[in-house]
C-alpha cells in the first residue's frame, strides 16, 4: 500500500522539550516502523535544532521512507508569540526564500500557525500561501486558523487545518478531557464536515497530568471518523509498543484515502457511525458520547451481503481492547460508556 498519510508528532504529548534533534529521530523511526510518510518538527525547531541539523534530519528521514513538516509563526501584528520561525512566510520574498531553502533540504511541509482573524487581507494571506507553496512543491497545514471553505479543493497542497478544539485542547486542561466524549461526536456533525480536519487524533497509552475520559476503542476510531489530508496522531513511540500486536498491524495497514463515505447511524452529541471504503475494503467506525452503553444494530448491506471481518472493541479492563470475527450484512456492538469500535471487512 505504501506510506500513509499519516504524521508522527512529539509536540501534542511532550511539548516544548520534545523538539530536539534525537527525539526527531525517535519519531522519525516511529513514523518508519508504522509505514507513515511524515513527521512533524513543531515550534521553535530553527532555535532548538536549527536549519544544518534539519538538513541532517530531512536526510535521514528520506533514508526511512519518511518526510518532514516544519513548524512556523505566521508572524505579524497581529501576533505577539515567541514561537520561532518568525515572518517567514509574511512576504511573498520571504515565503520564496523560505520555500526554495526547503526544497534543498528535502523537506516536504509547513505548519503554519496563529493566524489573526477572518478579515479580507487574512483571507487573502492564505491563499497567497497556498499558490506560493504550491510552486515549490510544499504542502501546508494551517493551526490557530479559520474555517477551510472548500479551499483544498483549488489548492491541492492544502491538506488540513486545525479550526477545532481538538487533542491539544484536551492535553491541557482536566475540563477539556471530560467533554471530549460529547464533544468529538458533536464534530462529525459539526466540524468535520467541513474537512479537512486537524483534530490530531488518537492516543491510546494516556496523557501526563490529564485522565482521558475516552476509551481505547474510542481513540482507535477517530482516525476513521475525522477527515484529513494529513492525519497527527496523538502517541508516542513507546505508548504504540504497550498495544496489542493486532492494534499496531491494524493501525500500519489503515488507510488514509477513502472511495466512498456512508453516514451509517447517530443523533448529534450521543453517538455518531460511520463507514468509509478504501482500495482493502470496509473500515466501520463508532463513538459514543455518553456515560452509558449503548447497543446498535447496524444494516450494513451496503458495504455487501456477504461480509467477513474483524471488530475492534473496549476490553472489560479500561484500557484494553478486545477483537472478535465478524459476519453477514449486520452488526450487533454494543458501546462501552465513552467508548467505541472499528469493524473492518477486508475486500474479497
Amino acid at each position: 500500500m505504501g506510506a500513509t498519510r499519516y504524521c508522527s508528532w512529539s509536540w501534542i504529548i511532550l511539548k516544548d522539550e520534545s523538539v530536539n534533534y534525537d527525539r526527531t529521530m525517535e519519531y522519525i523511526d516511529f513514523a518508519s516502523e508504522m509505514g507513515w510518510a511524515y513527521c512533524l518538527v513543531d515550534a521553535s525547531w530553527d532555535q532548538r535544532i536549527g536549519y544544518e541539523r534539519i538538513a541532517e534530519l530531512s536526510e535521514y528521514a528520506q533514508s526511512k521512507d519518511v518526510e518532514l513538516v516544519l513548524w512556523y509563526n505566521s508572524a505579524g501584528d497581529w501576533n505577539t508569540t515567541p514561537y520561532t520561525p518568525k515572518d517567514r512566510m509574511l512576504t511573498r520574498e520571504s515565503r520564496e526564500a523560505e520555500f526554495a531553502r526547503l526544497n534543498e533540504m528535502g523537506v516536504t511541509g509547513v505548519k503554519v500557525d496563529f493566524f489573526g482573524g477572518d478579515g479580507q487581507p487574512m483571507i487573502a494571506y492564505y491563499h497567497d500561501l497556498f499558490e506560493d507553496a504550491a510552486r515549490y512543491g510544499i504542502m501546508v497545514n494551517c493551526h490557530g486558523t479559520t474555517l477551510p471553505r472548500g479551499w483544498h479543493r483549488t489548492y491541492p497542497n492544502f491538506v488540513t487545518t486545525e479550526a477545532v478544539k481538538g487533542m491539544e485542547f484536551i492535553t491541557f486542561e482536566q475540563e477539556n478531557a471530560n467533554q471530549a466524549p460529547f464533544h468529538n461526536v458533536m464534530q462529525v456533525f459539526t466540524r468535520n464536515v467541513f474537512d479537512p480536519m486537524d483534530y490530531t487524533p488518537m492516543n491510546l497509552s494516556g496523557l501526563p497530568g490529564i485522565e482521558r475520559k475516552t476509551t481505547v476503542a474510542h481513540e482507535l476510531a477517530l482516525p476513521v471518523m475525522f477527515t484529513s489530508g494529513i492525519q497527527h496522531l496523538a502517541e508516542t513511540p513507546w505508548g504504540m509498543k504497550q498495544m496489542p500486536d493486532y492494534i499496531q498491524n491494524f493501525l500500519k495497514e489503515l488507510p488514509s484515502t477513502w472511495k466512498e463515505l456512508q453516514f451509517v447511524d447517530g443523533f448529534p452529541g450521543k453517538y455518531a457511525v460511520v463507514a468509509r471504503q478504501a482500495e482493502n475494503g470496509w473500515y466501520v467506525a463508532g463513538i459514543n458520547g455518553g456515560n452509558t452503553p449503548r447497543a446498535l444494530n447496524l444494516d450494513l448491506s451496503f458495504a455487501g451481503t456477504d461480509l467477513s471481518g474483524h471488530l475492534f472493541i473496549d476490553g472489560e479492563t479500561f484500557g484494553t481492547f478486545e477483537r472478535e470475527e465478524v459476519l453477514g450484512s449486520s452488526l450487533d456492538v454494543t458501546m462501552q460508556p465513552n467508548g467505541g469500535f472499528v469493524a473492518f471487512f477486508p475486500a474479497s
